[in-house]
C-alpha cells in the first residue's frame, strides 16, 4: 500500500508527516515551497508521476492533490476560517481564509473518504463551522519520547539564572505582540531565547534579557530543550500544539494560554499553568513563580513527561494513522 503526502514545507504539520514517512513503510512526504499555494493549480503537479494506493495531506490544497479512484485522507492541523482569527490577521490573509480556503476546504470534506483532526478541539470546530458529512476522527500528535529526553541536571540548576525557550514564531497568531510586556515584567534573573521557526526569520525588537537562537534544524530541538528550565507559549490558537508537547517530554514546565487545544495537553497546576488569553500579568506572574521553585518546576516537568509517555507518544500516532490507512484502502 503506496501512500504519497503532498504538503508545504516549512510547518508543523510537514514535520508530523515526515514522522509518519519515517515509521510507515511506503508512506512518502512530497514537499513543495509554501509560495506554490499563490498558485494553486500548480500544485496539481506536485507528485503525479507517483504511483498512489492512498492520499494523505492537509485540506487545505487537498483538492489539486486528488486523483480519480485513489481515496483521500485529509488531516486538519490547524483551523483559521472562522472569525476569533480574523483580529490576529491581516487584510490579505482575511481575504484568503474568507473565498478561496473555504472553498477548497470544503471540497476536500466533500472528497475525502476519512477525515481526521490532531485534536478533539479541532475536530469540534470543523464540525461546528463546515458540517461535514462523516464524523472526524482525532488523532492526536505524537512525540518521539526516545528522543525528546529530559535533561539529567535537573537539580543542579540555579535560581538566579532562570532561562526560558518562547514557542511559536513571531506572528499575532503565536502571541508575539504580548512578548515584550511579558518579559518587562518579569525577575531580572530571568531571560527569554526563541527560535525563529521553520518558515520565517522575522526576530523581535532587540532587548538585553531577549536572545534569537535562529533557526534551529528539527533533529537538534531535542538538546535545545534540554538547556531551559520551562516554556513559554502566549499562544492565541494551536491546532495542537507540538511545541508544548514536545517541552513536555523532555521534563519542562509549560506556561501557556487556556485556549483551543491545549488544555487537552496541559494540566493546569499539575503540568504547568493555563493563563488567559493576552493576560500579560497572568503569564509573567506564572514564569516568576515557576523561576522561584525549582522543586515546583521539576515536579511538573516530571508530570509532563508522564503524561506523554501516556498519552501522546510517537508509537501510538503510527499505530492510529495506520488503521486509518489500512480502512481508506478496503
Amino acid at each position: 500500500m503506496k501512500i504519497i503526502s503532498p504538503i508545504s514545507s516549512g510547518n508543523g504539520a510537514c514535520v508530523v508527516h515526515q514522522m509518519l514517512e519515517t515509521h510507515i513503510s511506503d508512506y512518502r512526504v512530497l514537499q513543495y515551497n509554501p509560495y506554490l499555494t499563490l498558485i494553486p493549480p500548480l500544485l496539481y503537479f506536485t507528485g503525479r508521476n507517483n504511483r498512489a494506493d492512498i492520499i494523505h495531506t492537509p485540506p487545505d490544497y487537498a483538492i489539486y492533490h486528488q486523483r480519480s479512484n485513489v481515496p483521500m485522507v485529509v488531516t486538519f492541523h490547524g483551523y483559521v476560517l472562522d472569525s476569533y482569527i480574523r483580529k490576529y490577521s491581516n487584510l490579505m490573509q482575511s481575504l484568503h481564509y474568507q473565498t478561496d480556503l473555504l472553498f477548497n476546504t470544503k471540497l476536500a470534506l466533500s472528497r475525502a473518504k476519512i477525515i481526521t483532526a490532531v485534536s478533539q478541539y479541532i475536530a469540534n470546530i470543523v464540525s461546528k463551522e463546515l458540517n461535514p458529512d462523516q464524523e472526524i476522527r482525532t488523532i492526536y500528535n505524537g512525540v518521539d519520547e526516545s528522543l525528546f529526553l529530559p535533561s539529567r541536571s535537573v537539580e543542579n540548576k540555579a535560581v538566579n539564572s532562570v532561562k526560558v525557550l518562547l514557542g511559536g514564531h513571531l506572528s499575532a497568531k503565536k502571541g508575539s505582540h504580548w512578548v515584550e510586556e511579558i518579559l518587562n515584567r518579569l525577575d531580572s534573573n530571568i531571560s527569554i531565547s526563541y527560535t525563529t521557526g521553520l518558515g520565517s526569520n522575522r526576530r523581535y525588537p532587540p532587548h538585553p534579557r531577549l536572545t534569537c537562537l535562529g533557526r534551529i534544524p528539527y533533529k537538534e530541538m531535542p538538546s535545545l530543550y534540554k538547556q531551559f528550565d520551562m516554556l513559554l507559549f502566549p499562544t492565541v490558537r494551536e491546532g495542537f500544539g507540538l511545541f508544548a508537547a514536545e517541552a513536555m517530554s523532555c521534563g519542562l514546565p509549560v506556561v501557556t494560554t487556556n485556549c483551543s487545544a491545549l488544555p487537552e495537553l496541559i494540566e493546569h497546576g499539575k503540568g504547568g499553568y493555563l493563563c488567559e488569553l493576552g493576560d500579560v500579568v497572568g503569564f509573567a506572574e506564572k514564569i516568576n513563580q515557576l523561576a522561584e521553585n525549582i522543586g515546583l518546576r521539576r515536579e511538573m516537568g516530571e508530570f509532563n513527561r508522564i503524561r506523554v509517555e501516556e498519552k501522546f507518544t510517537l508509537a501510538r500516532m503510527i499505530k492510529e494513522y495506520k488503521e486509518v490507512f489500512e480502512e481508506a484502502a478496503s
